[in-house]
């Protein structure tokens, strides 16, 4: 242990497993990026990562990195990361604590030809730009056309271009700003969750 009394830890001498643990206890809050996409069979899925984040403003990009699947699902791809290389189309809607149940279920392992909106008893709105639906009880979504897939590992980071946002008049205060405390964005921690509808200013 160092001086400072810290632990010390070396990915080269960890298990995979502890690594993630790591991480995932320790780079806290991380949004929710839920993801709506469609395979070329027309079937929409909708499933939720947590490694998200904006990648650029100009162009507006967003970025999510998504992990491979269990081996025995589909030779270890994810429903969403096959999806959006097939379509190079998709929407990045957001969570509000209301929907906490159905985005968790969104999450659970359903064949490919299973709809992840009837699972959850979720609506598709047709979106303006692109032709995949955003979920119609999200407050805030982004239809995004695929920028680039860029591979670290075994996972993938997916950068999607912004074409159109929707936010919904109760979750607009105006001025492009959203109201975070009317919203109530859901956040993910480690193996829970976080609310971040109290937002707080630090003196200037």
């Amino acid at each position: 242990m160092p001086n400072n009394g810290a632990h010390a830890f070396y990915p080269n001498e960890m298990e995979k497993k502890q690594i993630y643990k790591l991480l995932i206890g320790s780079v806290v809050p991380r949004p929710i990026a839920w993801i709506s996409s469609k395979n070329g069979d027309g079937i929409y899925n909708v499933a939720p990562f947590s490694f998200f984040t904006v990648a650029s403003s100009q162009p507006p990009t967003l970025a999510v990195t998504i992990a491979p699947a269990p081996k025995e699902h589909q030779g270890g791809v994810k429903d969403t990361l096959s999806n959006i290389r097939e379509t190079e189309e998709y929407v990045i809607n957001v969570v509000p604590e209301a929907l906490g149940n159905e985005m968790y279920e969104s999450s659970l392992q359903h064949a490919p030809d299973v709809s992840e909106f009837d699972k959850a008893g979720l609506t598709p709105e047709p979106s303006r730009m692109i032709d995949v639906p955003s979920i119609k009880e999200t407050p805030i979504a982004f239809e995004c056309k695929l920028d680039r897939i860029v591979s670290i590992g075994r996972e993938n980071m997916v950068f999607g271009q912004v074409v159109c946002a929707h936010v919904n008049e109760d979750a607009y205060l105006g001025n492009f700003k959203t109201d975070i405390e009317a919203w109530k964005p859901l956040a993910r921690l480690a193996g829970n969750y976080a609310s971040l509808h109290k937002p707080y200013h630090l003196p200037k």
